[in-house]
């Protein structure tokens, strides 16, 4: 057996999240969450390992992206590449235990080999929010509502949901609107000249373009504005896009993304896929949704100031003066506990009380409670403030009264 030393370090595009980062992100999921299950929305977890079959011929050109191999029973296997595609699954195969209007929202990492960047890895979190069951662009504007009414929670000032329809595109082959849909990253010029390079001549090229800048709202996407407006946002929080495209080839009727000026960069994406659902459940039921990228999501709000100063979860270190004292400790720990006061127990009696005053420093623990000798004979502790050095002595209801205030 080799005792070579491994490398310490992750795989490229994949990644850590130590305490605080972990309790930013909590953060963020507890608010969406919230708010998801205010609308109606109940959770949802899929397997990360799906048959390859699964995912095979649903997304479009990204599929190269697949994360993809034989398991040892020599199957076909993926890693979710995104949780829409094993959720039509579910739909299909739990279809007479589910009621229909069915909402759902999941929030689990999908896979995606590609090149890393800023806010993008191969392994990421996805928060997604989906209606199955209601083929009226209504679902499409609640999903639409919950997340907008999700970004003002975090406290995002100003959001813009980019809408467009599919539908209004129903002339322009896919390959044509995979490419059109990277106009803002490659301008009008690298479309042209991407479509040329999929065989198509130049001046359909720039037909095609043309005729996608030209589209106009339709009754489907006044539906939508109107639903929006009834459910309190003004129209700096959406727009129509004619050249939102959507790169999904499973993308039909409604389609939008979420964009945040003062982050830069779009946040998630949605679109109906009723064709989608059919083909994987082999049932009639429409579905529409959103996937929001969650760890962009994250990096906005810290990037915008959103986030609270998380330093640690502990409110309070209880200290060990002796070991003699243990039992005294662990029943004081006991009682804030049960008032829902975090607190640690410093883990070893025999260290000194110095040693524990300067972990609480270093874990930035605000309060130290300090039982010793002369506390246990008058049934007090003392109560340290590690920000100010200010020591009060108080009765256990005192203490739990003091922290709580």
């Amino acid at each position: 057996m080799s005792t070579k030393q491994p490398v310490l370090q992750t795989l490229k595009g994949f990644r850590d999240i130590l305490p605080i980062e972990a309790m930013q992100r909590q953060w963020i999921k507890n608010r969406m969450i919230q708010v998801c299950e205010s609308w109606g929305y109940e959770p949802l977890e899929t397997p990360t390992l799906e048959p390859l079959a699964l995912f095979a011929g649903q997304i479009g050109e990204d599929e190269k992206l697949f994360f993809k191999f034989k398991d040892r029973g020599d199957r076909e296997v993926a890693l979710r590449y995104d949780q829409t595609v094993p959720t039509c699954r579910v739909v299909g195969q739990y279809f007479n235990q589910l009621v229909f209007p069915f909402r759902r929202y999941q929030i689990q990492s999908a896979f995606r080999a590609e090149k890393p960047q800023k806010g993008r890895y191969r392994e990421f979190t996805q928060f997604d929010i989906d209606i199955f069951g209601v083929a009226s662009p209504l679902a499409d504007a609640e999903v639409i509502a919950v997340t907008l009414s999700i970004y003002r929670q975090i406290g995002f000032k100003k959001v813009t949901a980019l809408i467009n329809n599919r539908d209004l595109m129903k002339t322009i082959p896919y390959k044509v609107i995979a490419t059109i849909d990277k106009l803002k990253k490659i301008g009008s010029e690298g479309v042209i000249q991407e479509l040329v390079g999929k065989g198509i001549d130049i001046n359909s090229a720039r037909s095609y373009l043309d005729f996608v800048k030209k589209i106009r709202p339709d009754k489907t996407v006044k539906t939508i504005f109107n639903y929006l407006e009834a459910s309190g946002f003004s129209r700096d929080w959406y727009r129509f896009e004619p050249t939102l495209a959507r790169s999904f080839s499973y993308s039909q009727g409604p389609i939008w993304e979420i964009v945040i000026p003062e982050y830069g960069s779009s946040v998630g994406g949605g679109e109906r896929y009723d064709a989608l659902v059919e083909k994987i459940s082999g049932k009639q039921i429409t579905g529409t949704g959103i996937g929001i990228g969650f760890d962009r999501t994250v990096e906005a709000a810290l990037a915008c100031g959103l986030i609270p100063d998380f330093q640690t979860i502990s409110k309070v270190l209880v200290t060990v003066f002796s070991s003699e004292l243990w039992n005294k400790s662990i029943s004081v720990s006991n009682i804030l506990r049960r008032n829902n006061i975090a607190i640690e127990l410093y883990p070893d009696p025999t260290v000194k009380l110095d040693k524990q005053l300067k972990y609480a420093n270093r874990r930035q623990i605000p309060f130290v409670i300090i039982i010793g000798p002369e506390e246990i004979t008058k049934d007090t502790v003392t109560l340290k403030n590690m920000r100010t050095g200010e020591q009060k002595t108080l009765t256990l209801n005192g203490m739990v009264k003091e922290l709580k205030s």
